[in-house]
């Protein structure tokens, strides 16, 4: 397509300077050649009207056109020669008239000038004019052979204007009846070569997009077309491929949807033994303890005068006993249903569970005579269980509170807030006894206690309680070692929410009043 373009521009551009050279040769040199020629002719018959006119009258004005007409023959010579050219038939009859028009001044019209300025008679040169006018005709024929042979050169420039103007409009008729035939042909090329092979690419990616993964896709044509319908079989198979362990992983995941239904339900019978055993174990398994320690007073205080003071002690500690089994009982307890009650989370305002904890820990405070610092602002709004969350409060400043230095009076304890990303954090600090780097971490492990039960009781629940009270509601809990110069801090955060997520699982509520934890 483009070389034919590029030949019927050639062609194009050819006529077309064909045609502008011989209509530039009309316009520019024929017509005004013309012109200049009938000027040349009038200075010539000026010329011959004042040889005539001088030689009958002897009169020296008559010879005004013929000097005149000598002029401008000059002139329009150089003229006529410049548009028409010096070769060629209308070069020679310019050069003929020329050379005839110098011919007829040399031998007769200056001949004749010169008689009469001699003083001859118009009688004695009439034969001189009668010669000088015979001379004078054949220059005419000459001039108007060149008339002729000029118009017969217009004609046939006008002719060949028309005959190239002619070629040129068939010839752009032609040139634009093969474009149409050639972009006719290339359409039906394209369509058949590259058209129909894509409607057949595009068949086939239908039958695959609405199911067909093991369709192969097998396209004819150009290597074009061929590569993209191979690039697009690939993408099938891969699309096949990965379609197939999406399916085996599907799979998969519903027989482990299914494993994870029976462990739920395996769960559930656990949970449900689980809450069968706290129920025996805070009644059927408390009353003998109760019994044990009830029955060792009794016979404490019947046999006073009879057992020694060593049966005594033994008395003393059986009571003991019994009665730390039945705390141990209860704080396992309240362990245990941390997170497996069915209340759901709710906006809690922490400074309505702290000072709920403060409240029952009231006697405690006034006992030891300890100084609770809060924050300058009011606390956080979080999502939880009021319950749990003043258990978890009441656990942090009672331990600060057990654990007071001796020496250090009064005991101050100082509650702190802060915002860290997503997460509240809140601190606990206090000026007791304090806790060594390196039991940081053992201080949250279940029964771990760092110290005798005759220095300080407890069993050693407390701290663990309140990791998994803090871990329940997304945040974390530990002992803060860097900055503390005395005393211990304990900081645990909890997430940034004022609304309960929508798969948060059922909340801790009544643990408090239910277990009586209002002493730690």
């Amino acid at each position: 397509m483009a070389v034919l373009l590029v030949l019927c521009a050639a062609v194009g551009a050819a006529l077309l300077d064909r045609a502008n050279v011989r209509n530039a040769d009309l316009v520019d040199h024929i017509q005004p050649g013309r012109s200049a020629t009938l000027l040349l002719q009038r200075s010539l018959l000026d010329q011959e009207t004042g040889v005539r006119g001088f030689a009958l009258s002897g009169n020296e004005a008559f010879l005004a056109p013929y000097v005149a007409g000598v002029r401008e023959e000059r002139r329009h010579l150089a003229d006529t020669a410049r548009l028409l050219g010096t070769g060629g038939r209308l070069g020679s009859d310019l050069a003929a008239v020329r050379d005839k028009a110098a011919q007829w001044r040399r031998e007769q019209a200056a001949p004749l000038i010169a008689a009469i300025r001699d003083g001859a008679s118009v009688t004695s040169v009439q034969p001189r004019v009668e010669g000088s006018k015979r001379s004078f005709d054949e220059l005419r024929a000459l001039l108007r052979v060149q008339e002729r042979h000029l118009d017969e050169a217009r004609v046939a420039a006008r002719a060949d204007v028309e005959s190239l103007r002619t070629l040129r409009d068939w010839a752009f008729l032609g040139m634009l009846a093969v474009i149409a035939v050639t972009g006719l042909l290339l359409a039906l090329l394209l369509s058949r070569m590259v058209v129909r092979p894509l409607s057949a690419l595009r068949a086939a990616a239908d039958q695959v997009a609405c199911g067909d993964f093991d369709r192969r896709i097998d396209v004819p044509g150009p290597e074009d077309v061929r590569a993209v319908g191979a690039s697009v079989d690939s993408m099938r198979r891969r699309i096949a491929g990965e379609l197939a362990q999406a399916r085996a992983r599907e799979a998969q995941l519903a027989a482990q949807a299914a494993d994870l239904d029976e462990q739920a339900q395996e769960l559930r019978r656990s949970n449900a033994e689980l809450e069968q055993f706290a129920y025996v174990a805070s009644h059927d398994l408390q009353e003998p303890l109760r019994k044990v320690a009830a029955f060792c007073q009794l016979l404490e205080k019947r046999y006073a005068d009879v057992v020694d003071d060593r049966g005594k002690q033994y008395i003393d500690f059986a009571v003991d006993g019994a009665k730390r089994m039945q705390i141990l009982i209860n704080d396992l307890l309240t362990f245990s249903r941390v997170g497996r009650l069915d209340a759901d989370p709710v906006p809690v305002a922490m400074d309505a569970v702290l000072d709920r904890a403060l409240g029952n820990l009231a006697t405690a405070v006034e006992e030891s005579g300890a100084v609770v610092e809060l924050p300058d602002r009011p606390l956080p709004v979080v999502v939880g269980d009021p319950t749990s969350l003043t258990m978890l409060w009441q656990n942090l400043i009672g331990n600060a509170i057990k654990f007071r230095h001796p020496e250090r009076t009064p005991v101050r304890i100082a509650v702190r807030c802060e915002r860290a990303g997503e997460h509240w954090r809140f601190c606990v600090t206090d000026n007791g006894i304090g806790v060594a780097p390196e039991f940081a971490e053992k201080v949250f492990v279940l029964f771990q206690r760092l110290h005798a039960r005759e220095e300080y009781a407890g069993t050693g629940i407390g701290l663990a309680l309140c990791r998994k009270i803090v871990e329940y509601y997304g945040g974390t809990i530990r002992l803060a070692t860097d900055g503390v110069s005395e005393g211990a801090r304990v900081c645990f955060s909890l997430p940034v929410r004022t609304r309960p997520p929508s798969a948060t699982a059922a909340a801790a509520t009544a643990l408090f009043e239910s277990t009586g934890a209002r002493t730690t």
